[in-house]
């Protein structure tokens, strides 16, 4: 959609010039509080499957993850730094995508971006999701904003997301995918903001009440399957 690139361009900038302050108080903080780069880079899939690298600001010890593969956390865990609690809280660290979006890497609103890694774990249908460009924000993303405390709940992270959270997360894509127009991206933009204040319900971003009814089922199995 050409209008959606034209709003990512404009807007990316804008955000660029005004969160600039913020961007660099927040990682003087980072610098100043922990050992390490002040970004953390990682390689991502975007659409048509492309590979990039996306930057977010750094939260957790440079020793945990040092190899990048993209190990899943909860939000309590003792690898994330003082500030970098804050910063995934209130979603700072993702305002380096920014960049990203103006490169074209990425769109305000889109599925997130994938590790390669776990492409073998995607069917042919999976791969819907790339037909569009990875966003900071989708429906999964504001469905699955307590995902970290669901990480906390359990005892295998990796193989409780790869088998409950990742396919789940991939139809709510599609979802997306399927539905997605112009206004609906504002739409969810305002939704993302309206999440983290906890001031929007899921069923007001995902119309689907039958896919909704699947993270409940997801949740039922924490403590007894994992």
């Amino acid at each position: 959609m050409l209008l959606k690139r034209i709003f990512d361009v404009i807007v990316s900038f804008l955000g660029i010039i005004f969160f600039l302050p913020l961007m660099v108080v927040v990682g003087i903080i980072i610098k100043l509080t922990s050992k390490g780069p002040i970004l953390f880079s990682q390689k991502r899939l975007t659409m048509g499957l492309r590979e990039f690298t996306i930057y977010k600001f750094r939260s957790m010890r440079t020793d945990f993850d040092k190899d990048g593969v993209g190990i899943q956390v909860g939000g309590n865990s003792l690898a994330i730094t003082p500030i970098g609690r804050f910063v995934r809280k209130t979603k700072i660290d993702e305002l380096p995508q920014l960049f990203n979006i103006l490169k074209g890497d990425m769109s305000f609103i889109g599925p997130r971006p994938e590790l390669p890694r776990r492409l073998k774990y995607y069917s042919d249908r999976d791969k819907g999701i790339f037909k569009v460009r990875s966003g900071i924000s989708s429906p999964a993303s504001i469905v699955f904003s307590d995902e970290e405390y669901l990480m906390d709940q359990v005892k295998d992270r990796e193989k409780f997301y790869i088998e409950q959270i990742m396919p789940y997360k991939i139809d709510l894509n599609l979802y997306y995918v399927q539905t997605r127009n112009f206004w609906n991206d504002i739409f969810l933009i305002i939704g993302t903001f309206l999440k983290i204040l906890n001031k929007i319900k899921n069923e007001q971003v995902v119309k689907d009440t039958d896919l909704l009814k699947k993270k409940d089922e997801i949740v039922g199995k924490i403590g007894v399957e994992y």
